[in-house]
């Protein structure tokens, strides 16, 4: 079975709610906001459906012409497609894999600037995680203004604890460098 990268993943996804054309799916990505979780461009997801075209897993069911516009082909997804998604779902949702973010590498090394540059570049990602939980809130509303089961939205609530807790940890450490709490070498300029 072919492997699938987070982009031909979500493509999947999308198809199996309903076959569509790559425009289509792209424009429906960026309104679900899958490009916070998901690295999407019109040119990228382009060549995704090409690669899952190519693998057997989506298959030209139509083709579409609005006006002048050209041609659009629409994709659905084969069996093959479906096996493929369900397997990566349940590799994924059981497996966890160390996915290499650059946080942890940046703060294993932050000993090597001053504290007080710590602080302030700790408090300026304080505050953009905030600013993403407060839209994280948002969307929760939004979600159950439209009522939507919690269920096809998980991820929008798993990524919002994930904020909270990298909030309370900066938070906490940001307070622990200013009384002094966390001991900090002196580095020299």
């Amino acid at each position: 079975m072919p492997q699938l990268n987070p982009l031909a993943f979500s493509a999947l996804a999308i198809l199996i709610d309903a076959p569509m054309h790559p425009y289509e799916m792209y424009q429906l990505m960026l309104a679900r906001k899958e490009d916070r979780v998901v690295k999407v461009s019109a040119g990228s997801l382009y060549r995704a459906v090409e690669r899952l075209a190519r693998d057997g897993l989506i298959v030209e069911s139509a083709t579409e012409r609005m006006g002048n516009r050209p041609e659009r082909t629409v994709y659905t997804v084969t069996e093959a497609g479906r096996a493929a998604f369900d397997e990566s779902l349940e590799e994924m949702l059981g497996r966890q894999v160390n996915e290499f973010p650059e946080f942890p590498l940046a703060v294993g090394e932050a000993h090597n600037l001053p504290a007080e540059r710590v602080i302030e570049l700790l408090s300026t990602r304080l505050d953009a995680v905030r600013d993403n939980i407060a839209w994280h809130d948002v969307a929760v509303v939004r979600i159950a203004d439209k009522g939507k089961p919690k269920s096809v939205v998980l991820n929008v609530y798993y990524t919002r604890a994930m904020l909270i807790a990298e909030a309370d940890w900066l938070a906490q450490t940001i307070d622990e460098l200013r009384s002094g709490a966390l001991e900090w070498p002196s580095t020299t300029d």
